[in-house]
């Protein structure tokens, strides 16, 4: 059965615990731009996206996603889904391209201290010739991050740098000398952070 090209859609805002009556809102996706919101929900799982196919509903970004839910073949969805990126671990990282450093807890599951983006971190201290987003990339290339994922919710790479006692001690320093004071307070966070995890968009991945 052939893949329909575009796709009815009814969505609201999703309130957890308790039931609210929302406006519905309607529009008509293309296949792509259904996939792409799927996809970064469920990743590129073709059993979890036939299922979400068939089920015709997602939650995403705290909005209720609904269509009348349609059946598809591996070979179908798998050559639709090949217009999309895969994970590549071979990439090596290129700190250029991140945009965000996630500072993260210890833990399997690590809570998320702060989200640090680049624009905030590249504003240069009065007389200082180099940034804490400078300094940052930095200390991460000559630790080298390690490749984690593609995060289509992202669209982009992520890259995993475990954080010791001597990298923090380092990141502090570059925080004392380079950050702004509200930078320096979010900074406070380092000792408690055990990695970060660099977000980092690939050139010509997005939809």
């Amino acid at each position: 059965m052939p893949l329909p090209e575009t796709i009815p859609v009814r969505y609201t805002e999703e309130e957890a615990g308790y039931v609210t009556v929302r406006p519905l809102v309607r529009q008509t996706f293309r296949l792509d731009e259904l996939l792409d919101m799927i996809l970064s929900v469920a990743g590129k799982d073709v059993t979890r996206i036939r299922q979400l196919l068939h089920s015709g509903t997602i939650v995403y970004h705290f909005y209720r996603y609904s269509w009348a839910g349609f059946d598809v073949g591996e070979t179908e969805l798998a050559a639709a889904l090949a217009h999309f990126p895969d994970a590549d671990p071979s990439r090596p990282f290129a700190g250029g391209q991140c945009t965000n450093a996630i500072f993260e807890g210890p833990g399997a599951n690590p809570k998320h201290l702060l989200d640090l983006d680049r624009a905030t971190a590249s504003k240069r201290r009065l007389f200082r010739g180099q940034s804490f987003w400078e300094r940052l990339l930095e200390i991460a290339a000559a630790e080298n991050p390690a490749y984690q994922q593609y995060s289509y919710s992202r669209r982009a790479d992520l890259y995993r740098l475990n954080l010791n006692e001597e990298i923090i001690s380092r990141m502090e320093e570059a925080a004392n000398r380079l950050a702004s004071g509200k930078l320096r307070a979010a900074l406070r966070v380092l000792p408690d952070a055990a990695s970060i995890l660099f977000i980092c968009p690939r050139p010509g991945s997005a939809k």
